[in-house]
């Protein structure tokens, strides 16, 4: 079992976006995946309602600051969990990361998501003195192409010593369209530009879980018999 923190102490960066997408991505290799709402708003269990269909992976809500101390048995038999944390409140902050093997955090090309992002990498950065193995990277989402601010956003997050991952989301309609009919971007559009942006996403993030155990999706074993 691998999990996967979205988390930002600054509301409104795409966490939800972000954490429906990537779970329907792993999800469509053949994994078992679940998503933890764990933000009191519950915005990942409105799409999960908002959605006609069977959902591609399971939905739970738990905004709860022992998440760290249950997350083995809410995710038991899963491959892949997915954390869509909440902003602002740091207790569910600290134990979303604690529940963590990767936390991705998601900065919009904004120099007040810059400066807002200092808050959730101290937070990491408290958690790997007890998490050592804990690892961290910025993804830059609704970036703006052909832009100054859009290509400058990376150079400006070099002062945290976190890394900046090469994929990156475009602010594309079709995110918010696909969201308010409860699909992720590759149902509603597999070829689409967005659903290219999280296959590429979702290849650059498994190899970053690679540790403990084998972070190969079922797909990838499959290629090799």
């Amino acid at each position: 079992m691998r999990v996967i923190g979205i988390l930002n102490q600054k509301g409104g960066v795409g966490k939800t976006t972000l954490s429906i997408n990537i779970a329907a991505e792993l999800a469509a290799r053949g994994n078992k995946v679940l998503l933890v709402d764990g933000d009191p708003q519950g915005s990942s269990l409105d799409w999960a309602a908002s959605r006609e269909n069977d959902l591609p992976f399971t939905v739970v809500g738990y905004s709860k600051a022992n998440l760290h101390k249950t997350i083995e048995d809410i995710g038991k038999g899963r491959d892949f969990i997915v954390i869509d944390g909440a902003p602002s409140v740091k207790d569910l902050c600290r134990t979303a990361i604690m529940s963590s093997d990767l936390v991705l955090i998601p900065v919009q090309p904004s120099p007040f998501d810059v400066w807002a992002a200092s808050d959730v990498v101290k937070l990491v950065t408290e958690a790997q003195i007890y998490k050592s193995n804990l690892k961290s990277a910025f993804v830059i989402n609704r970036r703006i192409q052909n832009t100054a601010i859009g290509r400058d956003v990376t150079d400006a997050l070099a002062e945290f010593e976190i890394p900046v991952l090469n994929s990156s989301l475009v602010q594309r309609v079709v995110y918010a369209e696909s969201a308010a009919s409860g699909l992720s971007v590759t149902e509603r559009d597999p070829k689409s530009q967005a659903a290219a942006e999280i296959r590429s996403l979702v290849d650059e993030i498994l190899p970053l879980l690679q540790g403990r155990r084998s972070a190969k999706t079922k797909a990838s074993k499959k290629e090799k018999e």
